[in-house]
């Protein structure tokens, strides 16, 4: 049902455990609160730690040290737990003495934990891992599986999204596994869902916040926090974003904007006076001159740009944390349109902006990312084919053979077809680039296991 009045931030914020509602204690004492247990969990958990061995953009490295998913991962958190803390400061007056006031202490634990958890369902080779999952179905072989499935579960599979899987990941029983998947808080649950609606709703940009299967898990954290509802219709579910969704995505964009140039630079694919170019133009007259003057006394060009970047993130903070504060009102009424950095001031905008288009034009295509782009489709192609036969036709000895090699908690033996898709999916996408790569090596006979 449609709500009028707007989201309040005593509700939003919530340190209940999805899962694990009948062991809440909200009075309970101690050192850590649980956004930061959220925090612990996931540094220790083992998809945190496989985003070490996944690719980011470039070709995880070599000679030269690049980003991958972990450390992109770290770096949102950092950013975003600065930004969530200068959006509370900036609110604090506004709030003083309401219960509101004591919920915005924590959106910067939140925020942090959040960042840490936005990548934990991407699968292998970045985002063209998503793309080749989705075409898979929309122009593959699994195409045979349409007439089989629902529409909304046919939605899911041809508009894979890294977003929703991580929900998944995180809330799904796997087998073997506790109640709740990883009983996080629902406020951390709710800031990773950049796109709070059902895939049927995807349209073209393949975008959407969870599974068929996640549907009521998400409409239960919605409603507990009291996310306004933008339609009754349960095969079109659509709930206007919690506001922390904006803070985890802009650091999101921060990062990988700024990194990737960081990381062009060091593989020499965009040459250091461009660089700093991009970066100096971030800044005012004045600024721009004091940080020409301190580059005078830096000789390493890697140190400069890293000097510089450090300033465009910090510059970038400061704008979009000004955003979400002027828009506030906005943004608790489920009416805010657009992403944070839409709304920075002109000159910083139009800076961003030419950082993104020499990132599309000199990076994104740089042939090195292609060639990863066009093994990882390939790969995952495979393995999917060679899965997704298996639990169509489990009484092959092929099959039999391949289906005892999936891990336990991935149930490729489930009732329906469409959780054994799923299942298939969990064990894809939690693949490491390592992993597939070495896997589609040994079912294709090009390598054997060590004696």
């Amino acid at each position: 049902m449609n709500q009028s009045s707007p989201m309040q931030w005593n509700r939003l914020i919530c340190d209940k455990r999805f899962g694990l509602e009948n062991y809440h204690d909200a009075a309970r004492s101690g050192t850590r609160s649980d956004f930061q247990r959220d925090f612990d969990r996931l540094v220790f958990s083992s998809p945190f730690r496989r985003l070490q061995n996944k690719t980011q953009v470039f070709p995880l490295p070599g000679s030269i040290f690049v980003h991958n998913r972990l450390t992109h991962s770290l770096e949102v958190s950092s950013v975003g737990r600065s930004l969530a803390n200068e959006v509370a400061l900036l609110l604090r007056d506004r709030y003083a003495g309401t219960a509101d006031a004591a919920a915005l202490e924590s959106i910067g634990e939140i925020v942090g934990a959040a960042c840490l958890a936005h990548d934990l369902g991407n699968p292998p080779f970045g985002h063209s891992g998503e793309k080749a999952i989705s075409t898979f179905f929309s122009e593959g072989l699994g195409a045979e599986l349409h007439s089989d499935l629902t529409e909304a579960q046919w939605a899911d599979l041809i508009h894979f999204e890294g977003n929703a899987n991580a929900f998944r990941l995180l809330t799904h029983q796997f087998k073997g596994r506790r109640r709740g998947g990883f009983a996080m808080t629902y406020s951390m649950l709710a800031a990773i869902v950049k796109y709070p609606f059902s895939s049927t709703l995807a349209g073209g940009k393949n975008k959407f916040g969870f599974f068929t299967a996640e549907r009521e898990s998400f409409s239960r954290i919605a409603s507990q926090l009291g996310m306004i509802s933008l339609t009754d219709t349960p095969e079109a579910m659509r709930y206007a974003r919690h506001p922390l969704v904006y803070i985890v995505e802009a650091a999101d964009d921060i990062c990988y904007e700024v990194m990737d140039l960081e990381d062009a630079h060091k593989l020499k694919v965009i040459p250091t006076h461009e660089v700093k170019q991009l970066f100096l133009n971030f800044f005012p007259e004045e600024r721009r001159r004091r940080c020409e003057e301190v580059m005078t006394t830096i000789t390493d060009p890697n140190e400069q740009i890293a000097y510089l970047r450090s300033g465009v993130v910090g510059r970038l903070v400061e704008q979009c944390a000004r955003v979400f504060a002027d828009h506030e009102a906005e943004i608790l009424a489920g009416t805010f349109e657009g992403q944070l950095l839409d709304k920075v001031e002109e000159p910083v905008r139009q800076a961003y902006a030419q950082c993104n288009a020499i990132s599309w034009d000199r990076i994104y295509r740089a042939s090195s990312v292609v060639d990863i782009e066009l093994a990882g489709n390939r790969i995952i192609t495979f393995l999917l084919e060679k899965f997704i036969h298996a639990i169509r036709h489990p009484q092959f000895n092929y099959s039999r053979l391949l289906l005892s090699q999936v891990p336990q908690q991935y149930d490729v033996h489930a009732d329906s077809l469409y959780d054994k898709v799923l299942a298939v999916l969990d064990h894809v996408s939690g693949m490491t680039d390592v992993y597939a790569l070495d896997l589609y090596r040994k079912l294709n006979g090009l390598s054997l296991p060590a004696v």
